[in-house]
C-alpha cells in the first residue's frame, strides 16, 4: 500500500540560520524555488556579530544552538546562510547531526574565478571568514590562476544591519569599507567582488554607486537556494505555500521594533 502524498501542512519546514538578518537574502531566493515549504528563520542576534568570537567558543555556541533548534522544529533541511558559521562549523554540524541535511554558504570563489577577465578578484567578507582555512582552501582549489584579495571588514556587517532596517549609514563610511577591494595592476582592474557575507547583498546598489569603477558584485544567494531545492523532496500535490507557517526566531528573545517590522515585511511572524 502506497502512502498518500504529503499536503502542504504535513511537509516539514526549511530552517534558515544566520548570525543576524542578512540571511533574508537567501530566504528570499529559497522561497521562490520552494513555494510549497514553510520557513523558519533563525537569527542569532544574541551572538551577533560573529567576527569577533574566538573560534572554539563560536563553534560550541553554534552546535549548542542547533541541538535545540533541531529538537524544537524538526526541519526537512537547514540552510546555514552565514559564511562565518558554515566555514567554521559546517563539518562539525554534519558530524554531530548526521540525520540532517545542511546547505552551507561559502565564499563564491569558484564562480568568480571562472568569470573574471582581468584575473583580479576580491572577496568582501567578515574577519572571521577571511581568516578561515576553508576560505584559503577554496582559493588554492579553484583560483590559482587569479589574484584573490581577501578583505575582512570589521564594520560592514553592522552597517548592513542598520541599512536593512532603514537607519542612516554614511556614504563615506561604506566607501571606506569597500575601497580595499579595488586593485589596479599593470592596466588590469578588479572586475569581480565576491559578497562573502549574506548581509552585504542588501547594500549592493549602494556599493555600485560608491565603487570607483563598475564590477560584478557576486551574490551567492540564488546558488544556495538552488542547492537547497535539489536536496528537498518536491511534492507536486503541495505547491500551495502553507499559510501562517513562516516565522522568525531571535536568540535574544527580544528583537526591536524595526527588526519586527522588517520580518513582517518578509512575511515572517515574530
Amino acid at each position: 500500500m502506497t502512502e498518500a502524498p504529503a499536503t502542504a501542512s504535513e511537509l516539514k519546514p526549511v530552517l534558515v540560520f544566520d548570525s543576524g538578518i542578512g540571511g533574508l537574502t537567501v530566504l528570499r531566493e529559497a522561497r521562490v524555488l520552494m513555494p510549497e515549504r514553510g520557513f523558519i528563520y533563525v537569527a542569532d542576534d544574541a551572538g551577533f556579530p560573529y567576527g569577533g568570537w574566538e573560534e572554539q567558543a563560536l563553534r560550541e555556541r553554534i552546535l549548542t544552538l542547533f541541538a535545540d533548534l533541531l529538537s524544537r522544529f524538526d526541519p526537512e533541511l537547514c540552510i546555514i546562510a552565514c559564511n562565518t558559521a558554515f566555514t567554521l562549523a559546517g563539518n562539525d554540524l554534519r558530524a554531530a547531526f548526521p540525520h540532517m541535511r545542511f546547505v552551507g554558504t561559502v565564499p563564491a570563489i569558484k564562480p568568480a574565478a571562472e568569470r573574471t577577465r582581468s584575473g583580479l578578484v576580491s572577496v568582501l567578507a567578515t574577519p572571521g571568514t577571511v581568516k578561515r582555512a576553508y576560505t584559503r582552501e577554496l582559493i588554492s582549489s579553484f583560483a590559482t590562476r587569479c589574484h584573490v584579495r581577501l578583505v575582512g571588514s570589521q564594520n560592514l556587517a553592522r552597517m548592513a544591519e542598520a541599512y536593512i532596517r532603514g537607519e542612516p549609514v554614511s556614504d563615506e563610511s561604506v566607501a571606506e569599507e569597500i575601497a580595499p577591494c579595488f586593485i589596479e595592476d599593470e592596466g588590469r582592474r578588479t572586475d569581480i567582488v565576491v559578497l562573502a557575507c549574506t548581509h552585504y547583498p542588501f547594500m549592493a546598489n549602494l556599493f555600485r554607486k560608491l565603487a570607483p569603477w563598475p564590477v560584478d558584485w557576486l551574490d551567492p544567494a540564488e546558488a544556495i537556494a538552488r542547492q537547497a531545492r535539489r536536496l528537498t523532496p518536491l511534492s507536486r500535490d503541495a505547491l500551495q505555500h502553507p499559510e501562517d507557517q513562516d516565522f522568525a526566531v531571535f536568540t535574544s528573545g527580544n528583537p526591536d521594533f524595526s527588526t519586527r517590522r522588517l520580518m513582517q515585511g518578509f512575511g515572517l511572524r515574530t
